[in-house]
């Protein structure tokens, strides 16, 4: 539910939607770490000034993490 979320949220910012992915991994400590990738040029409308828009995307996915009680950490990778 969590990846469609974020698959979702990116491929509404950015001009090339086929290019997005996400891959889902669990880190040591129990943390889902997901990573998503966009087209190279695509970066700057996900990240947005001073980051603000991956700020916004990672708020919105710890919140609905926080509903099942999961926690996330949301990378964005180029």
């Amino acid at each position: 539910m969590l990846e469609e979320l974020l698959i979702c949220l990116a491929k509404n910012l950015v001009n090339q939607p086929e290019a997005v992915s996400v891959a889902v991994s669990t880190k040591e400590d129990g943390t889902t770490l997901y990573e998503l990738r966009v087209a190279e040029g695509e970066m700057g409308r996900v990240i947005g000034r001073q980051g603000r828009i991956a700020k916004a995307i990672r708020s919105v996915m710890k919140a609905a993490a926080a509903k099942t009680g999961e926690r996330i950490q949301v990378d964005i990778v180029g």
